[in-house]
């Protein structure tokens, strides 16, 4: 009788040590975007994986790249994958369109719109938001790229965002996008999970100075959940052929967030510190 009371006790116990242990770890998913946009960005973003800390990355399904991200992401089968809706094309050189027919998500040339807000780099023009845009055509357009990028990845797609932050562009694009993960099963908000985002980098914009601050940021992070959202890049020409007007240092930019990824010593500082890497499918089976 004694016995089992005392095997009882620690059947109770137990979930509120293992709570205790939780709440002292330092948890970070560590996501790579926009792979598929470029080749450049497809390499980097399979190379921060193997040899860096990046654990979850988003696809653009309607990006030219996108079919050689897929061959690239199956040959990672480790790798969590996310689906970065895409309904903007923000780069002056290249440009992209719906997978569907989409007229009011385009301009004249049947691209979709370089951004959803005016500001000091875009005019109003410029903007899906201006546009006669109808929650119709956005429905179709992003679950079309949802079941394209879950036929073509089929068991590994876990989560998905909106490209450029588009959900918060108009309430109506952020009922679709929650009603269409939760229809799909996939993670759209982190907010149940506890998560808090990471400013690794702070205000840094170049290799050396994104490195000593993520160290920084590293050293000094306290217990908890956090995302830590970037976009890796190779400096190659490709990539300095990208940019728009207050962005046209893009690929040093993103060869920065590569090479902090990939760095010896902010491996260290996480091994050191016991810090673990997550993913969105680490967060599902939680």
């Amino acid at each position: 009788m004694k016995t089992f009371k005392l095997l009882f006790s620690i059947l109770l116990i137990l979930p509120f040590l293992d709570s205790c242990a939780q709440q002292k770890e330092i948890r970070i998913i560590v996501r790579a975007d926009d792979i598929g946009a470029g080749h450049s960005i497809n390499e980097a973003c399979i190379d921060v994986y193997k040899n860096g800390i990046a654990r979850s990355v988003e696809i653009m399904v309607p990006c030219a790249w996108y079919p050689e991200a897929v061959k690239m992401l199956k040959e990672v089968p480790g790798y969590d994958v996310g689906i970065h809706l895409t309904m903007t094309s923000e780069w002056e050189n290249v440009k992209w369109g719906p997978i569907t027919n989409a007229p009011s998500l385009t301009d004249e040339n049947g691209y979709f719109y370089p951004t959803y807000w005016e500001g000091e780099n875009f005019t109003r023009e410029q903007t899906l938001t201006h546009s006669d845009w109808t929650p119709e055509e956005v429905e179709q357009e992003l679950r079309a790229q949802i079941e394209r990028a879950m036929r073509d990845l089929p068991d590994r797609i876990t989560h998905m965002g909106i490209h450029m932050g588009g959900a918060s562009a108009d309430p109506r694009i952020a009922e679709i996008q929650a009603r269409l993960a939760e229809e799909y099963g996939l993670i759209t908000s982190l907010e149940p999970y506890g998560v808090k985002r990471f400013d690794g980098f702070k205000s840094a914009r170049y290799a050396e100075e994104m490195i000593k601050n993520l160290i920084e940021g590293l050293e000094n992070i306290q217990a908890g959940t956090y995302l830590f959202v970037d976009h890796p890049g190779y400096d190659t020409p490709e990539m300095q052929a990208l940019g728009h007007k207050g962005y046209m240092d893009v690929a040093k930019n993103r060869d920065g967030v590569t090479k902090a990824w990939t760095d010896p010593e902010v491996k260290e500082v996480i091994e050191r510190r016991g810090i673990q890497l997550l993913s969105y499918a680490d967060l599902k089976k939680k």
